[in-house]
């Protein structure tokens, strides 16, 4: 949100530089991301002089050009070339000397002393486009004869400068969205150092001039607009807005687009109360009617767009039609044009709830749906409708021609907060004077309803919908009070911890370090998701998808069951820009609804489960002379994850191993501990890359990383001393079918031989000429050692002919 450093002016008593008062706003809560000097004119008309015209003859080389000669009251005249069909002598005009930048739009421009077909040029006479002042460029502006040769253009047009200071504001923080609510916070900070305070304009002198007009309301949906009210406005002249109000508007990035509509948005950005103005003669039955509509019904909003309603959707109807999307945006029928003579201001309280849905639905994000989705203050609905019937007066004319209506059934009630004393010291860690601490109550409107020796019974303005429990009173205590004024304390107070082991973060930390030095690259994706990525699958099936009851969009509406649409999102998004040879890891949750109904325990009906994604695609090495390139494969993505495996203390060799294929990958292996899948990789599906547009092929391992801590801490970490004697190899080709694994060999081997058997190795693969159809080659090592003596070769043969009967009699392998 933008606010103006003048306009804020108009309502605290300021001696602090827009600097100072940053910095004032960072501490209380309100982060500053921006501070921008601004000029109601671009470039503050630096350079141009209002001149007078003491010649002008036509170029003698040219029809369309005028040669003129200009005093701009520093003695000498300024011969200067003008194309201007209207330039003529005894004229006040504005000058730009040279030197001068002028602006159009991004673009600018620098005048030159220069020759035009022949003749000297020592300056331009300006039109309306050429200052930033309008769009007219028929002509040059001619002044009236009161202008003064020699005064600056900027003191003749009144350039203000201004300081536009860009406030982050948190969602929680909707009563600073304003003027006013920023000019309180200030206020209540700087109370501490000297008496100050901030004022709202009056509107005492509101009054009803006739009925001539009167427009009732009907709320049908008090849920979805708990408050309603409106006054009528006789006999405005809609027109350009003065130069007052659009310098405000424009100070604060904002386009004029004529006083009625101006004054709506001034109120807006003063108050923060959205307003709406109808052209009166468009509301047939002169009554407004507030409810919703059947779905499906079409209404034209102000930019133009026929929209399709939702029966949820609130609208501002005739008793024929609806007008308006109530608290979003406006209709094109009812807006206000330049023959609209009188009008309807509107002023409400709409459920947030109902905004917010409202909005998300038709992809509008306006300034009025801002405040209203966040919950605005219903206690300043009628004051900032008369502040804006007055103003409107001022800047259009015309006469209030009805009493002010106003609908509101059940008025919303101050909350109620008890804070304590000593909570506030304990939360704090420091002691603040009971006179304080209430002085900056008073100064934030929040009013002491009861007062013991112990603490306070406190009403909180409806506004401030983010205070409602005493921590939060003790927050807004603390910022005001200033975070900097605790000092910090002399003595340290904590608890010793201890942590169930394993440590699942230095787990985490361990692996993470181990993949960021292979080269990964870690991501973090949002937990939401598009829940359209599960349609269609079966084990990832959309009933399982937790949904979203109000989605911030329709990319955003679910929960993410598997960590895979996220990293292909970002794969998609570094293939776009050239970066394709990508390693990516993510610690992630994952989650998932069972499909249960159990209303005492709602929590029980969704699982969440962290879980650990690799992603690999593109090339093993990036492009270099030493090297040909050579794409990552299945084994690439295998060996980082049974890596992973190895550090955190498996024995892979224990695991459960199977070929897998599922709607997700294409071919891949499933790691089971226990019957309990821990690990599954492979090549992620083409129908599934083919959604992110990804042509290469992505490799992909999902850890599931609570069942693989689960199993950790059952692990028991056993030393033992270096072997003394030496390990002997042997190895052997077997003549084996084709359907035989090399784990079947590997299991039968420790089944054949426990004693002095420590490891089989696969070393080579053959199929092809010399092998029968249907059968394939394994070289296999077996590593043999004794840890009591050295082996002997009586020893070893046995051991190796008992290896070989069973590989015969298990697995009907033959020695090659």
């Amino acid at each position: 949100m933008n606010i103006s450093y003048n306009w804020l002016k108009d309502y605290i008593l300021l001696d602090e530089s827009p600097e100072e008062v940053v910095d004032i706003l960072t501490q209380i809560g309100l982060e500053v991301d921006s501070i921008e000097e601004v000029e109601t004119v671009k470039g503050g008309m630096r350079g141009l002089i209002i001149g007078e015209v003491v010649t002008c003859e036509k170029h003698p080389n040219s029809d369309h050009l005028s040669k003129t000669t200009v005093n701009i009251g520093k003695g000498e005249l300024l011969p200067i070339i003008c194309g201007a069909p209207n330039v003529a002598a005894g004229q006040k005009v504005v000058v730009a000397t040279e030197g001068t930048t002028l602006y159009a739009g991004e673009q600018k421009f620098t005048i030159k002393k220069s020759k035009i077909r022949g003749e000297v040029s020592n300056g331009m006479i300006c039109a309306e486009d050429e200052i930033g002042i309008g769009t007219n460029h028929t002509g040059i502006i001619v002044l009236d004869d009161s202008a003064k040769v020699g005064t600056p253009a900027s003191e003749y047009y009144k350039i203000e400068q201004d300081w536009r200071i860009a406030v982050n504001l948190t969602p929680n923080r909707i009563d600073a969205c304003s003027h006013i609510g920023v000019a309180r916070d200030l206020a209540a900070f700087l109370r501490k150092t000297k008496n100050i305070g901030y004022s709202r304009p009056t509107v005492s002198n509101f009054k009803t001039e006739n009925n001539n007009l009167e427009i009732g309301v009907e709320i049908t949906n008090t849920e979805a607009c708990p408050r309603y009210s409106g006054v009528t406005i006789s006999g405005v002249e809609v027109k350009e807005s003065p130069a007052w109000l659009k310098n405000r508007l424009k100070a604060i990035g904002l386009n004029p687009i004529n006083n009625v509509v101006d004054i709506t948005n001034y109120v807006l950005f003063e108050i923060g109360q959205p307003l709406h103005a109808f052209d009166a003669e468009e509301i047939t039955g002169k009554k407004i009617v507030v409810k919703t509509m059947p779905a499906g019904t079409k209404i034209i909003t102000l930019d133009e767009v026929e929209r399709e309603l939702h029966e949820n959707d609130l609208i501002i109807c005739n008793i024929e039609e609806g007008m308006c999307i109530g608290g979003v945006f406006g209709g094109m029928k009812s807006r206000i044009k330049n023959s609209t003579k009188n009008i309807f201001l509107e002023s409400a309280y709409f459920n947030p709830v109902y905004i917010r849905k409202t909005a998300r639905r038709h992809g509008l994000n306006t300034d009025a749906s801002f405040r209203y989705e966040r919950g605005i203050n219903p206690n300043d609905v009628i004051y900032a409708l008369k502040r804006a019937a007055l103003l409107i007066k001022e800047v259009a004319g015309g006469t209030i021609s009805s009493e002010i209506v106003d609908i509101y059934p059940q008025p919303i009630e101050d909350f109620k907060v008890d804070i304590s004393y000593s909570n506030i010291t304990r939360v704090i860690g420091k002691e603040i004077a009971c006179e304080q601490i209430k002085s900056i109550l008073a100064s934030l409107e929040i009013k002491i309803e009861n007062e013991t020796e112990k603490g306070l019974s406190l009403l909180i303005p409806p506004y401030r919908i983010d205070v409602k429990r005493e921590a939060d009173v003790i927050e807004e205590i603390l910022r005001i009070y200033g975070y900097n004024n605790v000092e910090t304390p002399t003595s340290i107070r904590s608890s010793l911890q201890t942590f169930e082991k394993p440590d699942i973060n230095h787990i985490r930390n361990i692996i993470a370090e181990m993949l960021t030095a292979k080269g990964f690259n870690e991501i973090w994706s949002n937990s939401l998701t598009k829940a359209g990525y599960y349609e269609g699958l079966e084990n990832f099936s959309d009933e399982k998808t937790v949904k979203l009851l109000n989605p911030l969009s329709a990319d955003l509406n679910g929960m993410r069951q598997t960590l895979l649409f996220g990293g292909l999102e970002t794969i998609a998004y570094n293939a776009n820009r050239q970066n394709k040879n990508l390693r990516f890891y993510e610690f992630g949750n994952c989650y998932s609804y069972k499909g249960t109904h159990i209303k005492e325990h709602p929590e029980t009906n969704y699982n969440e489960e962290e879980h650990l994604g690799l992603f690999i695609t593109g090339n093993k090495e990036d492009e270099n002379w030493t090297e040909k390139e050579q794409p990552v494969s299945f084994f690439t993505i295998k060996t980082y994850a049974e890596n992973i495996l190895k550090r955190t203390g498996f024995n892979i060799g224990k695991m459960q191993i199977d070929e897998t294929w599922n709607e997700l990958l294409s071919e891949g292996l499933d790691y089971r501990i226990n019957n309990k899948t821990v690990l599954e990789l492979g090549i992620v599906s083409k129908k599934i890359t083919k959604r992110f547009d990804l042509e290469t092929n992505i490799y992909y391992a999902d850890f599931k990383w609570e069942h693989l801590i689960d199993i950790n801490k059952k692990h028991k970490v056993v030393f033992e001393e270096l072997p003394k004697f030496h390990t002997v190899r042997r190895d052997l080709a077997l003549l084996i079918d084709k359907t035989v694994k090399f784990s079947m060999i590997k299991d039968t081997a420790f089944k054949a031989e426990r004693l002095i058997l420590r490891s089989v190795n696969l070393f080579d693969v053959y199929e092809g000429r010399g092998i029968a159809e249907g059968q394939k080659s394994y070289a296999v090592s077996f590593f043999l050692r004794d840890d009591h003596q050295t082996l002997k070769d009586k020893q070893i043969d046995k051991t190796m002919q008992k290896l070989v009967t069973a590989f015969e009699c298990e697995l009907g392998a033959q020695l090659r």
